[in-house]
């Protein structure tokens, strides 16, 4: 087994990273690594139903979908992700108690009562620390988890903080649970990089063919070249969310003003403006203008610059508008 430590934390970089090594990789690996704040998505989700998109913006996180099923989760640098990627002849590969069990050997070495519960989840007196996913492909599994050590739960809370009313979709929702920081059960004091060390000694120790590895020249280039290719893109990360109706509303100087949009692969198919709004120029002509539109901010306010919006919504700026329609 292929024992690597991954330093870098852009989780662009990083979920690249698993997929390469999944692909083009013949032996069995295991790794470690961190992102900077990032809320990472599964691949079944709607991107935007999951996320509270102005605090997003706001705080400059990264929003990544990654190639396993499952709920969204937050990641900053207090928390800790490890991987493994095996082969199985047999295709007896989702085994999610398999893969966690390195981990909960490591807490109870630590003298913590850390626990396998419900489908996929770790948890430590009833609350949950980490989550877990499985993606397969070929003969090969990928399993990943989440750790939280000493994440910042407000970030957490506040950046998957979405309105449930403003979505209508077949997408599977994330499931909100009660969390908890490792950090906050330890008996002496360990830093996250310590207890990453733990681990990946403990893995190391417990595998007869274990051996360190780093990526190379040629494994880093092909890397940042899915990087670019598929996990920076807006089509990955959003696009590829399933088909799915947005509805949201806001009280303007203007009046009440309601948008309803048909999003289906990323793209706008239907829009409509509802609301007791006043108007000089019928508004059909932007719905109209919409349809075809990325929903994406930047793709619909190009689509916006053509129309004098004071003519469409009196007393509501551009501002406004656009705040509806995301």
């Amino acid at each position: 087994m292929l024992c690597i430590i991954r330093h870098e934390t852009d989780p662009y970089f990083n979920l690249a990273a698993e997929e390469y090594v999944l692909k083009n990789f013949a032996r069995d690996s295991f790794m470690l690594w961190r992102n900077e704040p990032a809320i990472i998505v599964g691949k079944h989700q709607n991107t935007m139903a999951e996320i509270n998109l102005d605090y997003v913006k706001e705080n400059q996180i990264k929003v990544v979908r990654r190639l396993s099923g499952g709920g969204a989760v937050f990641h900053d640098l207090g928390n800790l992700n490890f991987t493994f990627i095996a082969s199985d002849e047999n295709h007896k590969l989702v085994d999610f108690r398999k893969f966690t069990l390195p981990i909960l050997e490591v807490l109870q070495k630590m003298g913590i009562e850390a626990k396998f519960e419900g489908r996929n989840d770790l948890t430590i007196g009833g609350r949950k620390f980490s989550g877990n996913a499985e993606h397969v492909y070929k003969n090969r599994v990928l399993h990943h988890g989440t750790l939280l050590f000493s994440s910042q739960m407000t970030d957490l809370s506040n950046a998957l903080n979405v309105d449930p009313e403003k979505f209508q979709d077949k997408a599977v929702k994330s499931v909100r649970s009660r969390v908890t920081n490792i950090s906050e059960h330890l008996h002496e004091p360990l830093t996250v990089l310590e207890f990453r060390d733990k681990i990946m000694d403990h893995v190391r120790n417990n595998t007869p063919d274990a051996e360190m590895y780093s990526f190379s020249k040629q494994d880093i280039d092909a890397i940042n070249q899915l990087r670019e290719e598929k996990y920076l893109s807006w089509d990955w990360n959003f696009g590829y969310s399933p088909q799915y109706n947005f509805r949201k509303t806001l009280k303007t100087d203007g009046g009440k003003l309601e948008i309803v949009l048909k999003v289906t692969n990323g793209i706008i198919e239907d829009a409509r403006f509802y609301g007791d709004y006043f108007n000089k120029l019928d508004p059909s002509d932007i719905e109209q203008a919409l349809v075809g539109t990325a929903h994406h901010e930047a793709a619909v306010k190009e689509k916006l610059k053509v129309f004098d919006l004071s003519d469409y919504f009196l007393r509501i700026s551009e501002d406004e508008l656009l705040s509806t329609l995301f």
